[in-house]
């Protein structure tokens, strides 16, 4: 990785081990407005390793490293004006940067377009609540026909191609090892990368849900090939303390055969179209796991099947 010249000493320190001399060394140019040490601030705090992490000391490193002119911190800043993580939210803030930087940059410009053609609150939230149709009891599974649009679910799959990686598990000894019940591959959303147009989305599956936005994990972007399936699982976690008590999925192609999802214990199997949404409990009253939510993801026979995962929380899960 190449770093830019006015960063050379702190990276020659580092280098040499010298780490909190680098660090302090970094602070000062930041201090001095170097819109690079700013931002290698900002990742440092964000991901933790050189410092302690600590996502609302990285998020002012970006807003400060937007106000320097980087384009990158001003991308981020405005993604998390719009989600509230690590600090408040600001969504009329957040679509006026999105407007500016549309003017210069095609993703962004992209994501502007697709807000403007969603029917929003001047906060970001959809005007009115998805109406879906009850498909079970027990578990409780609900489907929204048509919850995103043909467009949105292209512009979720446009994201997330670079991003796809072989679905994996880090084992007893600290090892990544491939997945044991899922065979496909991901692209997780994250929230510096949540966009104001996928925020806006996961807030359109929040009122869905009938849940709150900050209450759900960043949604997940799933490709399954042919011969790829989820085996048979629970979404709600042993132990988990905030549970994840409900999921939804959205069906973003339908140009595939096989890969339905199956809860065995409802004899009900789902193939949504593009753009419908699945909504299902995985706990019971009590706030456990409910044996009724057992399902799978059934192996794709042929084509390739593209799904986004948003799993909810009982409460609050953003930082």
């Amino acid at each position: 990785m190449s770093f830019p010249p006015t960063l050379a000493p702190a990276i020659a320190l580092a280098q040499a081990g010298r780490i909190n001399e680098a660090l302090v060394l970094l602070g000062q140019l930041a201090d001095q407005g170097d819109a690079e040490a700013l931002v290698l601030l900002a990742d440092f705090h964000w991901q933790g390793g050189p410092v302690t992490q600590d996502p609302a000391k990285a998020r002012d490193y970006y807003r400060r490293g937007s106000d320097a002119g980087h384009h990158r911190a001003a991308v981020v800043y405005t993604n998390l004006l719009a989600s509230g993580v690590s600090g408040e939210v600001d969504w009329p803030v957040a679509l006026r940067r999105l407007r500016q930087e549309a003017l210069t940059d095609p993703d962004r410009a992209r994501a502007f377009a697709l807000i403007d053609a969603m029917d929003l609150t001047e906060q970001g939230e959809p005007r009115s609540v998805p109406i879906g149709e009850h498909l079970s009891e027990r578990p409780q599974v609900t489907i929204f026909p048509q919850l995103f649009t043909a467009d949105e679910c292209e512009f979720l799959l446009q994201i997330a191609e670079s991003g796809f990686r072989a679905s994996t598990i880090v084992d007893a000894q600290g090892r990544e090892v491939p997945h044991p019940l899922r065979s496909s591959d991901g692209a997780p959303l994250h929230w510096m990368i949540e966009d104001p147009a996928v925020n806006a989305l996961n807030r359109r599956l929040a009122a869905a849900s009938g849940t709150a936005y900050d209450q759900a994990e960043p949604l997940l972007i799933l490709r399954y090939r042919p011969g790829q399936e989820y085996r048979r699982h629970f979404d709600a976690l042993p132990g988990l303390e905030n549970q994840r008590v409900s999921t939804a999925l959205v069906y973003l192609n339908d140009s595939y055969s096989g890969g339905e999802t199956e809860f065995p214990q409802a004899s009900l199997k789902v193939r949504g179209q593009r753009g419908d949404a699945i909504v299902f409990q995985n706990t019971a009253a009590d706030g456990r796991s409910d044996p009724k939510s057992e399902h799978a993801g059934l192996p794709v026979v042929e084509g390739v099947k593209y799904l986004a995962s948003r799993w909810i929380r009982q409460g609050r899960h953003l930082p």
